[in-house]
């Protein structure tokens, strides 16, 4: 097992939960309901992927190689670029704040890399291991 992969994906999944409940009690609040709901994705994509990154710390054990660590690292930046890239995106409207107005093309981006870490996470159980 890989506990960095574990422990990481246990912090980000208690900060799904705790996004998500602001979201659902405080946010809709704040800011317009499509702005609720970019929040709501960020948070859900953040929440998917947590359980891919505990199943990479569960599955490296068997499958210990290159493929799973490049798995886990793409889930974590995965997680911090589009999900983190919504968060202040929704911020930036709470606060009808103007600046980084380019901070959405970041979103496809970390997208581009939860796509590589599913891909990586097949390599990674499809390699056969050498005796």
């Amino acid at each position: 097992m890989n506990r960095h992969f574990l422990s990481i994906a246990a912090l980000l999944g208690a900060l799904s939960v705790a996004l998500g409940a602001f979201a659902a009690h405080k946010l809709k609040e704040i800011v317009s309901p499509e702005a609720v709901a970019v929040f709501d994705t960020g948070v859900r994509y953040q929440f998917y992927h947590v359980f891919a990154l505990f199943l990479v710390a569960l599955l490296s054990e068997k499958f210990n190689n290159k493929w799973m660590i490049r798995a886990g690292n793409c889930f974590i930046t995965g997680i911090v670029l589009f999900s983190g890239s919504l968060y202040v995106l929704t911020a930036m409207r709470a606060t009808e704040y103007a600046g980084m107005k380019y901070i959405g093309i970041v979103t496809p981006v970390g997208g581009l890399f939860f796509i590589a870490g599913w891909l990586f996470l097949w390599k990674g159980v499809s390699v056969e291991k050498k005796k």
